[in-house]
């Protein structure tokens, strides 16, 4: 199950840096591009966001790529799913 997604665009250098480093953490993440599919970026805009990479965990919005702000949410989520 993925722990993470990932709103992503195809020639986005951020969202292939960010891609790498879940994958490099062994962090499952679903990827939706928003050039492969006009659905992902109305996701986008409802979620309130014009830009990617866009990662949701839980109910954590990240947007860039930030792996401390990634470690932090990923650790909230492990603690909610152990109470």
């Amino acid at each position: 199950m993925a722990q993470a997604i990932v709103y992503s665009s195809t020639n986005c250098s951020f969202c292939k840096q960010l891609k790498t480093y879940l994958t490099e953490q062994n962090i499952a993440f679903e990827e939706r591009n928003i050039d492969e599919k006009e659905e992902y970026g109305q996701e986008l805009s409802r979620l309130g966001v014009m830009s990617v990479p866009l990662t949701v965990i839980g109910d954590k919005q990240i947007l860039g790529f930030n792996p401390n702000r990634i470690k932090k949410a990923l650790a909230a989520l492990e603690e909610t799913a152990a109470q």
